[in-house]
């Protein structure tokens, strides 16, 4: 079967869950499905969960990760994500080590190595012990009452750190401030454990199942790991995938879908404009490296920053045409649309229409400005 760059919008809407019917049960279901949502923005990767799962709220999703069934910490690239409780562990054991290597030059900056960090660690856990939830801040001052000098730079490495080994994940948050707690109080059971190779296997299957079509260096961005563990990673599941060329380059899907009934039901008129608000850092943009299929180049500066912080964007039959930001005002919020062109520009009447299920989810009223 033949493909082009035109046909990858609406294959990314279906496999990651934006568009297709047969979706994950449960908000750990679906991080356990993707393999990771990316989670800078804290409150924005609720969205994240719920634009994919219709039936959740956002406060369903916060009692997931209140209960443990989620967790947000860092376990790629390095940044934050929410991945499932039961596979926190054995994605940390396989990407731990190379957040930390990312990080090197400023632990030396900083006079910190493995004593440090041990040190560090025994006063993290000593601090949380017995169900404490507790801001960076707090830890920092149980730290330097144990007489390790802190500041803000060795604050976000001892804290990363103690992440990547898997002792402190996400509090319950305290208004706007985000808290750690221990990892092993959160999330008592070990869930699953793999052998390194058969991690590499499941995490390069959950991200091609759910993220096609892609490329090999598509996974080597969104995972953080070395070239090689990501070639080794896809080669142990090629048999489960479809290989096909797009203008030089080479993108793996899953072989068992009706790929040719999915485009032809995508493309039909009545299915009319395909309107989605997606929040900030979403999968559906952040998670490849080349994002020029579904994101014209010419417009990433002004959806994604200089220092790589992702907006809320506005996509429109599967192409990003825009970006948006919300502004919370007493029980509403107001939504204000921007659109990189003109005659990109939706009427108030689609707009509104798609932002229903959003509303829904929040709980709130939503207004456009």
């Amino acid at each position: 079967m033949t493909f082009t760059l035109a046909d990858i919008p609406a294959l990314r809407l279906h496999f990651q869950y934006l568009t297709q019917q047969n979706i994950p049960q449960s908000p750990s279901m679906l991080a356990s499905a993707m393999g990771a949502l990316q989670a800078q923005d804290a409150d924005m990767v609720h969205w994240a969960i719920g634009v994919r799962l219709p039936a959740t709220t956002k406060a369903s999703v916060e009692a997931a990760l209140e209960s443990g069934a989620l967790v947000r910490t860092h376990v790629m690239r390095p940044t934050w994500h929410i991945v499932a409780g039961e596979d926190v562990r054995w994605m940390q054991a396989l990407t731990g080590k190379h957040i930390k290597a990312a990080f090197a030059s400023h632990e030396r900056t900083h006079s910190m190595d493995a004593a440090l960090y041990a040190r560090a660690n025994d006063a993290i856990v000593k601090a949380l012990e017995g169900g404490k939830h507790l801001t960076r801040e707090e830890v920092m001052q149980s730290l330097e009452q144990q007489g390790i000098a802190t500041n803000s730079s060795r604050a976000v490495l001892f804290m990363m750190n103690a992440e990547t080994d898997a002792i402190v994940c996400n509090g319950t948050p305290r208004g706007n401030n985000q808290t750690y707690a221990l990892l092993d109080e959160k999330v008592p059971h070990k869930g699953v454990t793999f052998s390194r190779e058969e991690a590499l296997s499941v995490l390069a299957e959950r991200y091609f199942l759910s993220h096609a079509p892609a490329t090999l260096q598509d996974f080597h961005w969104w995972s953080g790991l070395p070239m090689p563990d990501a070639r080794v990673g896809l080669k142990s599941i090629s048999e489960k995938l479809h290989q096909c060329d797009i203008e030089g380059k080479t993108y793996w899907m899953p072989n068992n879908v009706e790929i040719q009934q999915l485009l032809s039901n995508f493309t039909e008129p009545k299915r009319g404009k395909n309107i989605l608000f997606l929040p900030a850092f979403d999968e559906y943009c952040v998670s490849y490296k080349d994002r020029t299929a579904v994101f014209e180049a010419r417009f990433h500066s002004e959806a994604i920053t200089k220092n790589g912080i992702f907006k809320p964007m506005i996509v429109v039959n599967g192409r990003v045409v825009g970006v948006w930001k919300r502004t919370a005002r007493k029980n509403t919020l107001v939504i204000e649309p921007h659109f990189f062109e003109a005659k990109s520009s939706l009427s108030a009447a689609d707009m509104a229409e798609s932002l229903v299920a959003f509303e829904r989810f929040q709980g709130l009223s939503v207004v456009l400005a």
